[in-house]
């Protein structure tokens, strides 16, 4: 007896949950979008600056080099399109979707911190370093300019939400990829 009233409750749950979801689901879907729209003009050219000063375009050519291609012809059809692709263009198109997880002053702090000399390098270094061996037991060495900046509050909570930001940013890189491939040029 206990069963078939579980088994009816069960039912009558799965029938209703979708009813439900539903507008959940469209609700969530339409979130980003209004974030984006419910950003200003100034949050919006606060990520593009950002997504500059990253460099980002370098980001997408790495995205376009882990994915796969049906033949070596398409992946070099795919490099091509990208190699057209001006960087305004890629910053432009990423900005609007970024703004709704990296705040405007993440964006403000963060390029702030990547214009200094110190953020050149590790932007070079991001894109450019070759394979590092730690040691067991040796501890990295902390060039004097991270270190002032690790002390400042600003910067510590800007790199934290940017890192946390990071799996997004290779997500819209990858959907920005697929518009540029779907493109005719």
């Amino acid at each position: 007896m206990k069963f078939v009233v579980h088994a009816v409750l069960g039912l009558s749950l799965a029938a209703i949950v979708p009813a439900f979801a539903a507008p959940a689901a469209a609700a969530a879907a339409a979130a980003p979008a209004a974030a984006v729209t419910a950003g200003s003009a100034a949050h919006v050219k606060a990520v593009q600056d950002l997504l500059a000063s990253m460099q980002i375009e370098k980001t997408l050519k790495g995205v376009a080099a882990r994915s796969r291609y049906a033949s070596e012809a398409q992946r070099q059809e795919v490099f091509a399109r990208l190699n057209k692709t001006p960087p305004a263009e890629v910053y432009q198109r990423l900005a609007g979707p970024l703004a709704g997880v990296i705040s405007a002053d993440t964006a403000t702090e963060m390029t702030r911190f990547y214009n200094t000399p110190y953020g050149k390098k590790v932007i070079y270094n991001k894109y450019n370093s070759g394979s590092q061996i730690i040691m067991p037991g040796m501890k990295p060495v902390v060039p004097p300019e991270e270190k002032k900046e690790r002390k400042r509050a600003a910067y510590v909570q800007a790199s934290k939400e940017l890192a946390a930001a990071e799996p997004m940013i290779e997500r819209e890189a990858f959907k920005l990829l697929q518009q540029i491939n779907r493109e005719k040029r």
